[in-house]
């Protein structure tokens, strides 16, 4: 789906990720994005030969494939900060050797499960009032900060950490604003904060996108993802010129 992973890049782009690489796994992938020509597209061989990527965001519409699966086992063998999304979790869910390699990683990873992604990893429904339970679960079996989308998204960390997200509306249920999510949370990794800060900043920054755009009369009806990731840029610029 190449439509997932431009979401994801124009978000990145537009958080403040500076340069930023996008890879696709189809033959047929396009090599320029006309609205946003600012980012780079890469084959795998060419993205791994980049030297010093300040974070790696795996998984969406990347498929399941077996070039999937090598690419996730390589990106999970090096020393990156990673976010891990949709397909990334699906992959990673019913096998055990990759959920040993993601706890077995020292550099800083983020999963970004929602419920249904969160069940499979948990082995178990996602129950509402289960959530905190779930996120504090997967963030220390996984040993990476857990993302638990949804209403009131929650922050877990494996030291037992979890905020609640005040931000965001049922807007932010439209397809692919998890995937802008991801890029914004993996564009502020790749500006050197934590995973955990990284997190609760997306999570918080990406709400109140979508909060601002609901407050103009724009959804949350027919609010798109794409809306969402350029109300990021607003949203940063004004929160960092203290406006609100």
């Amino acid at each position: 789906m190449v439509g997932a992973a431009w979401l994801a890049a124009r978000a990145a782009l537009l958080a403040g990720a500076g340069r930023t690489y996008v890879c696709f796994l189809c033959e047929d992938a396009p090599r320029v994005d006309l609205l946003h020509p600012e980012i780079m597209v890469r084959s795998l061989d060419g993205l791994r030969q980049i030297p010093a990527l300040g974070c790696v965001v795996l998984g969406p519409g990347m498929g399941t494939s077996s070039a999937a699966m090598d690419a996730l086992c390589f990106w999970l063998s090096q020393g990156v900060p990673l976010l891990l999304d949709a397909d990334a979790l699906n992959l990673i869910a019913g096998n055990e050797t990759l959920r040993s390699a993601v706890r077995q990683r020292t550099a800083e990873t983020v999963i970004t499960p929602h419920p249904g992604e969160a069940a499979r990893l948990w082995g178990q429904a996602v129950e509402h009032r289960r959530r905190e339970e779930c996120a504090l679960a997967l963030a220390q079996e996984l040993n990476a900060v857990c993302v638990l989308k949804g209403s009131h998204s929650l922050v877990a960390h494996p030291d037992g950490r979890c905020c609640t997200n005040p931000t965001g509306n049922a807007g932010l249920a439209s397809a692919g604003t998890g995937d802008v999510l991801s890029g914004v949370i993996g564009s502020f990794m790749a500006q050197g904060m934590s995973g955990f800060d990284a997190a609760c900043a997306g999570v918080f920054v990406h709400g109140a996108a979508a909060d601002a755009l609901v407050a103009r009369g724009i959804g949350p009806i027919g609010l798109t993802a794409s809306e969402v990731a350029i109300e990021v840029r607003e949203t940063i610029n004004a929160l960092n010129l203290g406006q609100h």
